[in-house]
């Protein structure tokens, strides 16, 4: 039976590895990360697998509409918002997060967002 990967990557087109040539964060060089490319992508995994050891966030998410060509776009910061109601939904402590974001302004609220609830 393949190990769960615990470590959860949101980003529509980077790996972890291409993360840890700007953030220099070690944990970016383990294997063991599951990637998730979009919103629908990263709440079935959760719902599938539960909540993982951490999760790092990436802002800007091209999400591609079911009906048209028309590009909408559900960030990590929506991703962040659901995370937090699942959470508090089924009582949990939210995992170790990080943001890995290269939007500096999408990566403050995102953050910003975690650690507020984390205080709570």
């Amino acid at each position: 039976m393949e190990k769960t990967k615990r470590l959860l990557f949101l980003d529509d087109i980077r790996y972890p590895v291409e993360a840890y040539q700007y953030t220099k964060q070690d944990i970016f060089l383990r294997k063991d990360w599951h990637i998730v490319r979009n919103y629908g992508q990263f709440i079935n995994r959760i719902l599938e697998k539960g909540l993982p050891e951490m999760i790092s966030f990436d802002h800007d998410l091209a999400d591609l509409k079911q009906d048209s060509s028309e590009f909408v776009e559900k960030t990590g910061y929506d991703c962040a918002k659901w995370l937090i109601e699942y959470c508090l939904d089924h009582s949990l402590n939210i995992p170790k997060f990080y943001c890995h974001s290269m939007n500096p302004v999408g990566k403050e609220n995102i953050e910003s967002l975690l650690k507020n609830f984390k205080k709570m």
